[in-house]
């Protein structure tokens, strides 16, 4: 079922539209042996390789909870629970970031394809992939790895 919810401003979503960063802050950026101390093989694969998970295997897939999904990497909030939608895919789906300037995206290529890689605009972490074939209001997917994420479930 699709979450038709509206950016609005509930106590979880003001907290992640608010928080401390800005275009002025400066990038995370860690050694390779500070980014494989900080994460597990899986994530450091995913995030730092720019890996996939198998689909309907990550733990955030099917997480119904409200609450904010941060990078893995750095914290920064990236997407919402109210934007969050199943899209079979096997993969968590989100039709819209927090906000825009959370993500960045790049042309990705590989296997064969011509797809948008979203990466955290902070600290480049590899998130997973946007497509335009998602549900309204956006029609975009955006389709991410659960381990490039960590969950921060929020009372309403």
């Amino acid at each position: 079922m699709i979450a038709m919810t509206t950016m609005r401003e509930s106590s979880f979503f003001a907290a992640a539209l608010h928080d401390t960063y800005s275009k002025t802050q400066p990038k995370v950026v860690k050694s390779e042996a500070e980014w494989r101390a900080l994460l597990t093989p899986e994530q450091y694969h995913i995030a730092r390789d720019q890996g996939t998970e198998r689909p309907f295997c990550g733990l955030l897939n099917d997480e119904k909870r409200p609450g904010i999904y941060s990078c893995i990497c750095c914290g920064l909030p990236l997407f919402s629970s109210d934007a969050k939608f199943h899209s079979g895919t096997g993969w968590p789906s989100f039709f819209q970031p927090v906000r825009k300037d959370h993500i960045s995206e790049v042309s990705d290529k590989s296997w064969g394809m011509m797809r948008t890689e979203i990466n955290c605009a902070r600290c480049d972490a590899h998130l997973g992939h946007v497509f335009d074939d998602g549900p309204r209001p956006t029609g975009l997917r955006y389709c991410l790895n659960s381990e490039s994420l960590h969950f921060t479930e929020v009372e309403r």
